[in-house]
């Protein structure tokens, strides 16, 4: 694992604002997101919103990514790009939001759902909640990064459910992808692990499924992943910052919201 330099308190201050601006980006969308809505309407919305708020869509011209939001329904597990296809009752939806506020990545997201969803569908998507959060609360000074994937396995292996391999949470600052990788499984290996320090900024965004961990990229837009036997994945994700006795989440939303139904 490369040698990871700690933000100082300037640089995470401006963390802490491209953090709370992705989170209200998710806020506002909220009322947004429901039956009959397309993701191109709710991309256009949140990019709008966005510069609005004097910030640019990080995803936006990313290596190729057509629009400025991830929207990712059902058995796609992350990267879904907008489109003119409508939302209908009983899906799961990912919003996945990053920006670029005063030079700063803030990267964060949220699972919602279309009307009535299935009951297989909301313990999915509860579990994937309460598996990312115990991920982070094992986070602070001296603690090994390991230990954030053994934290959410506990949670996602006894529920039934698997935890996609393929992708990882990342490091992020002025760049929105950098070390450390940050697994979401249990893993002995030293060449993942590290000891954290204060003021290190990373995501931890897990991505469970309803059947198999293995996932497929589809060839006709190479950005669409789905899970590989087609059944349900849900993700969460959070910008943290590292502190002397614990962590703190740069994204919280500011209205409360935690999972779904968001009232």
């Amino acid at each position: 694992m490369a040698k990871i330099k700690p933000k100082n308190n300037v640089e995470l201050n401006k963390m802490r604002a491209a953090g709370n601006l992705a989170a209200r980006v998710l806020d506002f969308i909220t009322p947004y997101v429901k039956e009959g809505v397309t993701t191109n309407y709710l991309n256009d919305m949140c990019h709008k919103f966005t510069l609005e708020n004097g910030a640019i869509s990080a995803p936006l011209n990313y290596r190729g990514f057509p629009k400025s939001i991830c929207t990712s329904i059902n058995e796609v597990i992350c990267h879904g790009i907008p489109d003119d296809k409508k939302l209908k009752n009983g899906d799961i939806i990912n919003l996945d939001i990053t920006v670029i506020l005063d030079g700063f990545h803030g990267d964060t997201s949220r699972m919602f759902y279309v009307g009535e969803v299935s009951a297989e569908a909301k313990k999915l998507v509860e579990t994937t909640y309460k598996a990312m959060m115990a991920g982070i609360e094992t986070i602070k000074s001296g603690s090994q990064l390991t230990s954030i994937g053994w934290a959410v396995e506990k949670i996602a292996k006894p529920a039934g459910y698997s935890i996609v391999r393929d992708y990882c949470g990342h490091g992020i600052g002025r760049e929105f992808h950098t070390d450390p990788m940050v697994i979401h499984y249990g893993v002995n290996d030293k060449n993942y692990d590290m000891k954290l320090k204060k003021g290190m900024t990373f995501t931890v965004e897990p991505m469970l499924n309803v059947g198999t961990f293995e996932t497929e990229l589809m060839t006709d837009d190479n950005w669409t992943v789905k899970t590989a036997d087609r059944k349900l994945s849900a993700q969460f994700e959070h910008t943290l910052a590292v502190t002397e006795d614990g962590v703190e989440i740069l994204t919280l939303s500011p209205a409360g919201y935690t999972y779904p139904p968001y009232v």
